[in-house]
């Protein structure tokens, strides 16, 4: 036998034996339900003597969730559309560095465009190559506008693993962007492996915005310090 708590809760029931409690139960542990049957919301009317702050408009809630649901995706798709705009620009101009450091010939033309043209293209604000020193060293290497970084340093930077790293802040001395340092708050460093008997090498990008952050991607980068060691190399072989 059952027994009901009050009158008022034997009113709540219906022929089945459902009662609101049950309803409110099953529609808060199914909240798809009304999302998927539609239609029960368009046959529910609100009724004219409802009022108070307790009355809910269940199809102006479906229709603000629906709205906030819209407004999600158009953030997310404008999301992804910058993004993509973003990384066909790092694209481009990745490729016009790359194509203006194929079109010389020498090593002192090799380290103008990096130094003058790359910032530029690269929209950073400088750009050095630099090779670690030896005790004897590289005679083609002797150019004021080639940064010499003491042994050890590639290794210091970029662990003894990675090709490419990139800073959102730096604090350089002057051994990476010598007098630029002081506007290099960020950066992006790439080996540069030329061979040739060459020490091992180091492209330096700096930026004054933190145009550089931890987990970008570094493919585009490593690309480019490719191209850049290659023709290193193949200009030092056309001189030999």
């Amino acid at each position: 036998m059952t027994v009901k708590n009050s009158e008022a809760e034997a009113e709540t029931e219906d022929e089945s034996g459902l009662s609101e409690t049950d309803v409110v139960h099953y529609l808060l542990t199914h909240p798809e339900f009304l999302v998927d049957h539609i239609e029960v919301l368009r046959r529910i009317a609100p009724r004219e003597e409802w009022s108070g702050d307790s009355v809910v408009d269940l199809q102006t809630v479906m229709m603000d969730r629906s709205q906030e649901a819209i407004d999600d995706l158009r953030s997310a798709t404008q999301s992804v559309i910058a993004t993509s705009r973003s990384n066909m620009s790092i694209q481009t101009r990745t490729h016009a560095a790359v194509t203006a450091v194929l079109d010389v010939d020498t090593l002192e033309e090799v380290v103008r465009v990096v130094a003058e043209d790359w910032p530029h293209l690269l929209d950073v604000d400088v750009a050095t190559l630099g090779f670690e020193f030896t005790r004897a060293p590289f005679p083609a290497l002797a150019n004021p506008n080639i940064r010499q970084l003491p042994l050890g340093t590639i290794r210091h930077m970029l662990g003894p693993d990675l090709n490419v790293r990139l800073f959102d802040s730096m604090v350089d001395d002057g051994t990476l962007f010598g007098e630029a340092a002081g506007i290099a708050h960020s950066a992006a460093l790439a080996r540069v492996e030329a061979g040739f008997e060459l020490p091992p090498g180091l492209l330096s990008l700096g930026a004054r915005e933190e145009t550089f952050l931890p987990g970008q991607g570094t493919e585009l980068l490593a690309f480019l310090s490719d191209v850049l060691a290659s023709t290193v190399r193949r200009c030092l072989t056309r001189s030999s």
